[in-house]
């Protein structure tokens, strides 16, 4: 039987999605890329391949963990895949296929010739190679805005089990509405499926006033609080607070959005906080294509995207009545806290105020972080650390003079 391995290349320009995390547990919808994975071939990982940097951080589950031994067949998928179709599993044994830019996107090999390309990173001699389009593969950030609807379309098809539960609640439309038994809607509640299903999973609750507009995904233990709006294509991921306008956006997961306020065509990190009433705009005056640049020594370039809100790393914090422009991009530990606009790109670690931008100080962003995981009964592992360090000397390496 053929195993399913997937694996992290580190392709791509993912900052600051994966500064934290292997590209496979990126949320690039309801589900994270692994997840959307495993569905599309109908098996679990039984093994997972991240670099050395980032295997610390991956929770492999039932998977094993760069394991130096594989038997029989296996599916290698790459984890930056956001959209597995159906030729991701009908490869037949001996073949790979790649994008444009030469990516592995899937390979049907042996064990013995598996192992040989994940270690050398790029296929071997003998592989049959197909060129294929590859849309779902994330190469840039708003990547994860491109495959948005998609993914949760796919997503939702699997979670949506068609059943009630949301009786307590006004329910508009013809799509699936599904929620876990241990959920809450808490009244007043309005859910309206005209244009796609709701799924509310186990222990989320859902506060009086709120509305919620199909399709929508909102993950377990988080809230949605009073009187909020979330709009279509909206993914909430584990133990988050939203409330406020909310369109179109993914929230990787523990991550708080606790009051009024726009976010749209977003993605939002895990740990992160936006401060009462900060608000992004997601399309231009113009009704133009939205530039972008995602890190500071990055050019700004063309996204293809007429709607695109903010990238937002993990444990990124904005004062009250932020004002986010079309097209941001926040690295990872940014602290923004300024009366004017902040500038469309900071880089990590980067400290924002009305005064001159500076870095966040390693010592007291840990303070902050651990101070904030405890709230949710959670200690940085020592490879998390170790990450957070790397990822601080690389931001202040790009912020020396000269560079």
């Amino acid at each position: 039987m053929t195993k399913l391995i997937v694996f992290d290349d580190g392709g791509g320009d993912l900052a600051p999605l994966a500064d934290l995390r292997a590209s496979f547990d990126i949320r690039s919808g309801a589900l994270t890329n692994r997840q959307r994975i495993e569905r599309a071939v109908g098996a679990d990982a039984e093994a997972l391949f991240a670099p050395d940097d980032m295997a610390g951080l991956v929770e492999p589950g039932g998977a094993a963990l760069n394991p130096d031994h594989l038997e029989g067949d296996v599916l290698l998928v790459n984890g930056r895949c956001a959209l597995p179709a159906a030729w991701i599993d009908d490869l037949p044994v001996g073949r790979a296929r790649t994008n444009a830019e030469g990516d592995i996107v899937a390979a049907h090999l042996g064990a013995e010739q598996a192992l040989a390309v994940l270690e050398a990173g790029q296929l071997q001699p003998g592989v049959d190679i197909e060129e294929i389009e590859a849309p779902g593969m994330l190469q840039v950030p708003e990547d994860v805005i491109r495959c948005r609807d998609e993914a949760i379309a796919l997503d939702l098809a699997t979670l949506a089990d068609g059943g009630g539960g949301a009786n307590s609640a006004s329910v508009i439309g013809d799509h699936p509405v599904s929620m876990a038994s241990s959920a809450q809607i808490l009244g007043s509640v309005t859910i309206d499926a005209t244009n796609g299903p709701v799924v509310i999973d186990d222990e989320a609750v859902i506060r009086p006033g709120a509305i919620l507009c199909g399709p929508v995904y909102v993950g377990s233990n988080s809230t949605v609080l009073d009187q909020a709006l979330i709009k279509a294509n909206t993914a909430i991921g584990p133990q988050c607070k939203v409330a406020g306008e909310v369109g179109g956006t993914i929230f990787q997961g523990c991550s708080n959005k606790a009051h009024d306020g726009h976010l749209g065509d977003a993605w939002i990190g895990a740990w992160a906080n936006l401060g009462a009433g900060t608000t992004n705009s997601n399309l231009l005056n113009t009704y133009g294509e939205v530039p972008i640049r995602s890190r500071v020594d990055r050019p700004r370039r063309k996204s293809g995207l007429t709607f695109l809100g903010c990238i937002v790393g993990d444990h990124v914090k904005f004062a009250i009545g932020t004002r986010i422009m079309t097209g941001s991009v926040f690295g990872t530990g940014a602290m923004v806290a300024c009366t004017a606009p902040p500038p469309s790109t900071v880089d990590a670690f980067g400290w924002v105020t009305d005064g001159e931008a500076q870095a966040f100080r390693l010592e007291k962003f840990t303070e902050v972080m651990q101070r904030v995981m405890l709230r949710r009964g959670i200690r940085p592992s020592d490879a998390y650390m170790s990450r957070i360090f790397a990822l601080h000397l690389a931001a202040l390496d790009r912020s020396a003079p000269g560079h």
